[in-house]
């Protein structure tokens, strides 16, 4: 487990500024088209968890998985009281901490580097969020286990269907990089969230996708 971390974070920081771009504007028109056609997923998921957050203004925000940061400082220009980022990758965090730096957020967002299992946050949280995180977790519910014992409101999370034509391809692909990658069937999603003890408010299929919002209480 501890060789898989690595390979995930070697991976991530290698991929950092690649990843970040897809959600640029400024990235080449032909890269942007390809991306509305083949990578809509990451957009869809974007609006679910902002619609299924809101409103944030005024509570505490925690992002699992936090990447470079978009969703983090979504949730602070709608007005949350304080965001908290955790990712395992360096580059990831550098760039989120230089970000906030730069466009004066640096109040509102912190981030931290590390395995969230592995720290004792003192406070919870009023949303928790785990997009685009489970694609790469082996075993996931003593994660979900965890955001729900961090949470005092709703989690909002993602998997990766299993029986598409794209899970091969996407599994043969990030393996062959050195990222292990996992997919899940719609019943072994509700199993792990029943299992969590979390309550399930609304679940959708989006594209490739399962997207979730439950309760932690």
């Amino acid at each position: 487990m501890i060789r898989e971390t690595e390979l995930q974070r070697d991976f991530w920081n290698r991929n950092a500024i690649g990843f970040d771009s897809i959600y640029s504007e400024r990235r080449q028109w032909v890269k942007r088209a390809f991306d509305k056609v083949f990578r809509k997923d990451m957009y869809d998921r974007f609006r679910f968890a902002m619609e299924s957050s809101a409103p944030v203004a005024a509570k505490r925000v925690l992002d699992l998985g936090c990447g470079t940061g978009h969703y983090s400082f979504a949730f602070a220009r709608e007005g949350a009281r304080e965001v908290h980022g955790i990712d395992i990758s360096d580059r990831m965090i550098e760039i989120c901490r230089e970000r906030a730096e730069r466009h004066a957020l640096g109040e509102t967002c912190r981030f931290f580097l590390g395995d969230p299992l592995q720290m004792d946050l003192e406070r919870k949280y009023d949303v928790t969020i785990g997009i685009g995180l489970f694609d790469y977790i082996r075993e996931p519910l003593p994660l979900i286990r965890w955001m729900k014992s961090r949470t005092a409101g709703k989690i909002i999370v993602s998997f990766p269907r299993r029986f598409t034509w794209r899970a091969p391809l996407r599994k043969f692909r990030l393996w062959a990089k050195g990222c292990p990658v996992y997919f899940y069937s719609r019943k072994e999603v509700f199993s792990l969230l029943r299992r969590a003890g979390l309550k399930v408010l609304r679940f959708e299929k989006i594209g490739k996708l399962y997207c979730v919002l439950s309760l932690a209480d």
